[in-house]
């Protein structure tokens, strides 16, 4: 019997409409093969937003997001906002402004190579082949969020409030826990605490829950030698959990072991509705070229399907083709490896077919 699939799409900017177009297009793919009901509606988010309607993330891209199931969600950013530092209203703010009304307050990342693209790894091939860990980031809290901010009068100093409750932080760390439960069981905790008060919290909230998940292993870790681990051993990660900004840094970093920003989906869980997306920005400069890697989208399409709608052998589905297109081979230019570098919409037509024909 299959399901209900109803969902918001917001394209947002720079390659985020090209990439988002073939992840939706393997999102139909999927729905026509297990025979789920699919609906969808586009929404307004981003630069393209503020240029329409004056506002990032307007009332009824809330509205759309509120009465879906689940949200599709491409790329945020354009360089004439990133350029003027006394532009008031900017892009990012709409993606802040959406993590905060929809209340996704965990920011999921699984890390993990693909075996045809170990090589392309700026790392040794011995040291990621098979380097599987989650990156769960808090969301709403933190030093992005804090007030007061800004700057002093004359403008010489500028200030910004890192805070966080006991409640942002047990309902992250029980995430995490969760996960770990149903992984290789092991949380690492990512936290400052030799310095900060906000990280003490941390550390002294996840002591407390770890005693409730007797069979996972916690294992507590300072941020900059986190910074360093990451990199030396990355097999040693199974469930890495931490606050916003250093979660932010961490997961950039962890996504380079892949060998390309464009293979990393991502997952906000919320407390209304789900967002999945891509972790690469708006990479402007190859906006409307059809050359973006569109993998993360169509691997943050798998997610959706796994985490808002509980269907693991669709999102298995999606993985075992995106798989099979980087055997073969049709890769767009960041993972071409001076081979033949196939665009946007091929990349995503093979997916699509792969799917059409599996038995």
């Amino acid at each position: 019997m299959g399901k209900n699939i109803n969902i918001a799409v917001l394209p947002g900017d720079g390659i985020g409409p090209e990439i988002i177009d073939q992840a939706l297009k393997v999102t139909e793919a999927v729905c026509n093969k297990f025979q789920h009901d699919l609906t969808y509606e586009f929404g307004l988010v981003g630069a393209c937003a503020i240029d329409e309607v004056g506002e990032p993330y307007p009332k009824a891209t809330h509205e759309l997001c509120m009465q879906s199931d689940a949200v599709l969600f491409g790329a945020i950013g354009n360089p004439k906002y990133d350029n003027d530092p006394s532009a008031k209203v900017r892009p990012e703010q709409g993606l802040l402004k959406m993590r905060k009304e929809l209340g996704l307050y965990a920011n999921i990342r699984p890390v993990n190579t693909f075996p045809s693209l170990v090589e392309k790894s700026p790392l040794r091939a011995e040291l990621v082949d098979g380097a599987d860990f989650i990156c769960i980031r808090e969301l709403t809290g933190g030093i992005y969020f804090g007030r007061p901010q800004g700057r002093s009068e004359d403008g010489s100093t500028a200030y910004d409030t890192c805070i966080y409750t006991r409640e942002e932080i047990e309902r992250i760390v029980h995430l995490a826990y969760r996960f770990a439960a149903q992984r290789r069981k092991k949380v690492t905790m990512v936290d400052k605490a030799n310095i900060l008060a906000t990280s003490r919290l941390w550390r002294q909230i996840t002591q407390e829950i770890s005693a409730q998940y007797p069979d996972v292993e916690t294992e507590y870790m300072f941020v900059d030698n986190a910074a360093m681990r990451i990199i030396q051993s990355p097999k040693n990660f199974d469930v890495v959990v931490t606050e916003n900004l250093f979660g932010d840094i961490l997961t950039d970093e962890a996504s380079v072991i892949t060998g390309s920003l464009g293979m990393l989906p991502s997952a906000s869980i919320g407390v209304h509705t789900s967002l999945f997306e891509p972790i690469h920005g708006s990479y402007p400069q190859a906006a409307g070229k059809n050359i973006a890697n569109p993998m993360a989208a169509i691997l943050s399409a798998a997610l959706m399907f796994e985490y808002a709608f509980v269907l693991k052998e669709e999102g298995a589905l999606i993985r075992e083709a995106v798989s099979a297109c980087i055997e073969a081979g049709v890769v767009t230019e960041d993972i071409a490896n001076g081979q033949k570098a196939y665009k946007t919409t091929e990349v995503g037509q093979w997916i699509v077919n792969y799917i059409d024909n599996k038995k």
